[in-house]
């Protein structure tokens, strides 16, 4: 299994940490840092996956758990008429994030923000957050990275005018944050709240043709 590339500092400044408390202080000393760097590990995981195929299907953009799924007035929420789908990611799950479409990036953009709980419904339009934009038939598609107590870091490695295939890595959100999923109003969504979805592989709605 891979681990993303964000989360080898991480590792390696565990171990030497580690390395060094248990040279002055003893081997026992050493454990807890040994164990946090195994976290480190496990946390930046990137297992393979293998995406469903179909030209008009959304896929999930990380594994999660579905807290809103449907049409309805959500807080910050970018122009346009939209139906949401906002999922919650734990520190167990994995965060390395998936392209839910094929098509062309035609917006990245950065805000900055507060660190509320990323449950929190207002958590979408206060918080730190980084959102991508994709153009393709059957209407725009908009990805939003959002950060919450936990996390205060986001990666997006997408740029404007890249294209890009449905599955593909795109980023990492570090330790526990939440992704909010905008489809046209046209789209039909495949998910309810509550279910737990994997990141690349889960159809989250499909786009009208």
């Amino acid at each position: 299994m891979l681990i993303d590339r964000a989360g080898w500092p991480f590792v390696v400044g565990a171990l030497i940490v580690a390395v060094g408390v248990g040279y002055f202080f003893g081997r026992a000393w050493s454990v807890p840092f040994l164990v946090l760097g195994a976290f480190f590990l496990f946390f930046f995981r990137d297992p393979d996956r293998h995406p469903p195929t179909g030209a008009n299907l959304v896929l999930s953009p990380a594994d999660a758990r579905v807290m809103t799924a449907g049409e309805l007035p959500w807080p910050g929420a970018p122009p346009g008429e939209w139906k949401i789908v906002s999922m919650f990611l734990s520190p167990m799950d994995v965060h390395v994030n998936r392209i839910p479409v094929a098509g062309r990036v035609t917006k990245v953009e950065y805000h900055p923000g507060k660190f509320l709980p990323a449950y929190k419904k207002e958590a979408g339009e206060l918080n730190e957050w980084t959102e991508v934009w994709f153009d393709r038939p059957g209407g725009p598609v908009v990805v939003r990275q959002i950060v919450g107590i936990l996390a205060r870091r986001i990666v997006c490695r997408l740029e404007q005018g890249q294209q890009v295939s449905a599955g593909d890595r795109f980023g990492v959100m570090k330790f526990g944050s939440r992704i909010d999923l905008f489809v046209p109003r046209t789209a039909t969504i495949h998910v309810k709240v509550g279910d737990k979805v994997v990141g690349g592989e889960t159809t989250i709605a499909t786009l009208a043709p």
